[in-house]
């Protein structure tokens, strides 16, 4: 196995124990990390917005359905298994992770899901019927970005 899988499958292995601590070490100081509720995060501010979430997991289940790398990049499919703290709906969320590595750390992770999929799930009628549209997409982003920014107040 590749040292850059078994990188990944530390950091998602972490994650599933809900160790921040252990994830953030698998993450270059020049890390970039971008999801559709988290666009560009940069260094501490992804290892942030990780242990944000963390903390707040009440039932989060993570599975780490494949992963693969080279030299070149890696990527992985993993589902997250939790509810939303703010309707109390249970989401199962099916991600596409893409990344690339410096110095034996991952320097870019860009995880990918339908958020219209993730929002139906998490906002109910809400998210089914306006999760395909920007203002909702916008909402969420607001809210996201205002909750790791209270979060790393702390």
């Amino acid at each position: 196995m590749h040292p850059h899988e078994t990188l990944i499958r530390e950091f998602y292995a972490a994650f599933a124990r809900r160790d921040a601590g252990a994830m953030a070490r698998c993450y270059h100081d020049d890390v970039f990390f971008s999801d559709p509720a988290f666009p560009k995060l940069r260094g501490e501010e992804a290892r942030d917005m990780w242990r944000m979430l963390l903390a707040r997991a009440a039932d989060l289940e993570v599975v780490l359905e494949e992963a693969g790398a080279d030299a070149q990049g890696g990527h992985a499919r993993w589902t997250a298994r939790y509810t939303f703290s703010k309707t109390g709906r249970k989401v199962e969320n099916r991600i596409s992770a893409a990344f690339a590595f410096r110095d034996g750390k991952i320097v870019r992770h860009y995880d990918r899901f339908s958020f219209w999929r993730w929002s139906s799930q998490a906002l109910g009628p809400l998210g089914r019927f306006l999760g395909w549209s920007a203002p909702l997409k916008w909402m969420v982003r607001r809210q996201a970005a205002r909750q790791l920014d209270r979060f790393r107040e702390r």
